[in-house]
């Protein structure tokens, strides 16, 4: 590359920024006198440059550079009066020197990675609180199963269907997993976030991405034991509706996205019902509602990898049945389920939308033969809480379901008066 070319001379302006970004931060930090840190704004811009300019020059100069930037990172370290061990400021300033290096033939990529490493720099005392004092043992604990489970297991497995699993894609399976984890993980963050007023109603909420059933169940108990709390617990309970709802779009976006045209109408209803009356019940909780106990956990690893395996087992059978019985089997098989797991029970059923081997309809009424099992299993849970909690539960559960099932009815109802 010509040393007198634009791409140069834009390099050398874009290192000479990445420097004083990154400089200007560890001036503001390294003190004054003489025990002040050894590099600053100048001392960072000038390795930066140094960077861009050893790599327009070619030859060997780029690692006589790094070798010169090393050394003298590592004597102002050695020099340090300060009693703090870190080698922060010596890594940014070789950091800078390489982001020259790469400002020549990539400034964009230089001028990006400036910005997070400043914006990490200047984050430092709230890293700091968050990883000693905001992150629990158990939260770490699941980030990094949750990490393992993305970025470790999913790449090894198997992208297409098997015979010996009658056509279930294991890593689509195990996506759908891994999507669970990360909703379960949000809405743990939102419990964490949202301080005390709301806390309760987004534990529902929150609880509704590991069982919207046992969530209902357990606030009709809490609410039997404390009847003071009725519209409390009416409130975690309807908004753990939500959940259910998110859940079956991501099954649906993850398992059968094609089909999406047919089965958006009903889940789009759905949702739109759930939360209008999770939000009525939010609205009717009032100021007064009290503070949800926090929980340790981000999400359930076992409850994502029970679902996992039991949508693989019950696509398995789904198939089977469909392949032996026809659509009886789909149909009775799915409403089953449903009472123990409406994601399980329509993510088999759209396994077996997307393998070709039933009609988009059959499938959509399997899937709402499932919500309505599983509304008949709400609603029994409900009954925990006693008459007033039962009443006000079940009539918004009755609304979320007849929403679901408009769009169906009217569907059937214009195909019946065009044919």
């Amino acid at each position: 590359m010509p040393i007198l070319s634009p791409d140069v001379f834009t390099g050398i302006a874009v290192a000479t920024g990445c420097g004083m970004l990154i400089g200007i931060d560890r001036e503001r930090r390294k003190g004054s006198g003489p025990a002040r840190g050894f590099a600053g704004l100048r001392s960072f811009t000038i390795a930066a440059v140094l960077g861009a300019l050893s790599q327009a020059l070619g030859g060997g100069l780029v690692l006589v550079g790094a070798g010169l930037v090393a050394a003298l990172a590592a004597l102002g370290y050695w020099r340090a009066r300060s009693d703090d061990p870190g080698i922060t400021t010596e890594l940014a300033l070789f950091l800078c020197f390489l982001l020259g290096v790469a400002a020549v033939g990539n400034p964009a990529f230089s001028a990006g990675a400036a910005v997070l490493a400043a914006v990490l720099l200047h984050l430092r005392g709230s890293l700091h609180r968050f990883a000693r004092e905001s992150l629990t043992t158990a939260e770490l604990r699941d980030a990094l199963v949750f990490a393992g489970a993305a970025l470790v297991v999913r790449p090894l497995l198997p992208d297409a269907g098997h015979p010996w699993l009658l056509g279930v894609n294991p890593r689509s399976l195990w996506t759908l997993a891994i999507l669970i984890m990360g909703i379960q993980a949000a809405a743990h963050i939102g419990v964490r976030l949202a301080g005390a007023r709301l806390g309760f109603a987004l534990s529902g909420l929150g609880a509704g991405f590991i069982s919207s059933v046992a969530t209902v169940a357990a606030m009709g108990a809490r609410c039997r034991q404390e009847p003071q709390l009725l519209s409390a617990c009416v409130a975690g309970a309807l908004l753990s509706n939500i959940a259910t709802f998110v859940l079956l779009w991501v099954v649906a976006l993850t398992i059968a996205p094609r089909y999406l045209r047919e089965l958006g109408p009903v889940l789009g209803a759905g949702l739109l019902a759930a939360l209008a009356v999770g939000v009525a019940g939010l609205a009717g909780q009032g100021r007064g509602a009290p503070v949800a106990s926090e929980s340790r956990r981000a999400f359930s690893i076992r409850q994502a990898v029970l679902f996992a395996v039991a949508l693989s087992t019950a696509t398995m059978g789904l198939a089977y049945l469909n392949d032996r019985l026809g659509q009886g089997a789909l149909l009775g098989g799915a409403a089953l389920a449903g009472f123990f797991d409406v994601h399980a029970a329509t993510g088999s059923a759209l396994s077996v939308l997307a393998g070709g081997t039933v009609a988009p309809r059959d499938a959509l009424l399997a899937m709402l033969l499932a919500v309505t099992t599983n509304m008949i299993s709400k609603a029994t849970g409900a009954l925990a809480g006693g008459r007033r909690y039962a009443l006000r539960v079940n009539g918004g559960l009755l609304l979320v379901l007849l929403a679901a099932w408009l769009p169906y009815w009217l569907l059937s109802s214009y195909r019946g008066a065009l044919s």
